[in-house]
């Protein structure tokens, strides 16, 4: 499974965290399917670690509406409900620009630097040798490191929870989808705003980029 590797890969992660953030990826990319039960088992397996880093990560993800528990049925992945679009999008619209906008104001040296390295894999995009796997993968990856910048832990928890349900929307939407790569394409102007610390320019263009994957949706619905 390919990772979406977003955070300091220096870092040490508990087995907790590392457990959270596989199967997290497993449901927001639908690699593990709306609906489908959920094995504590089964994951702690493929994941090389105990159950009880398992069951930690689990109770996290109920809390982010990617799993619920139904009494005497088990754990299953939530379904994806076209009908929460317009609940995401409105806190997107909301919070992407004011993200963007600090993180223009906020981010480190070293921000910037990933920031940039980012903007170079946009520029080699070429949709007929990236797969939709790969290029949501990007998009993810984009999104967190544009959080991270911000140094606003409250924030960057409440959108990363939100751009995952939205990223599990795009997924299901995504084979009648006809431009991803521009879509994927569009962070190339907003990086750069944020690089270059035009928190206007960045706030602008992080509206426009929800608002029109918003429209994407209902074009394919």
């Amino acid at each position: 499974m390919q990772q979406v590797a977003t955070e300091p890969m220096g870092e040490e992660l508990s087995l907790a965290e590392r457990a959270y953030r596989a199967v997290r990826d497993r449901l927001v990319m639908l690699e593990i399917r709306p609906g489908a039960p959920i094995n504590e088992e089964q994951l702690a397996q493929s994941l090389g670690v105990g159950r009880t880093p398992v069951r930690e990560a689990l109770k996290r993800l109920q809390y982010e509406r990617l799993i619920t528990t139904y009494p005497r049925r088990g754990t299953f992945a939530t379904d994806v409900n076209i009908t929460d679009l317009a609940h995401i999008s409105e806190v997107r619209q909301e919070l992407e620009p004011l993200a963007a906008a600090q993180a223009a104001r906020r981010a480190t040296a070293a921000d910037r630097a990933a920031l940039t390295a980012l903007r170079r894999q946009l520029a080699a995009v070429d949709s007929r040798r990236h797969d939709a796997a790969e290029l949501m993968h990007l998009d993810l990856r984009v999104h967190r490191a544009i959080y991270a910048a911000t140094h606003n832990p409250y924030l960057e928890d409440t959108l990363v929870r939100h751009d995952n349900l939205a990223t599990r929307i795009w997924c299901l939407f995504v084979d009648r989808l006809s431009d991803m790569a521009g879509h994927v394409e569009e962070h190339g102007p907003l990086i750069e705003a944020i690089v270059a610390g035009d928190p206007d320019r960045a706030a602008r263009l992080a509206r426009g980029h929800v608002e029109g994957f918003e429209r994407a949706i209902r074009g394919a619905m």
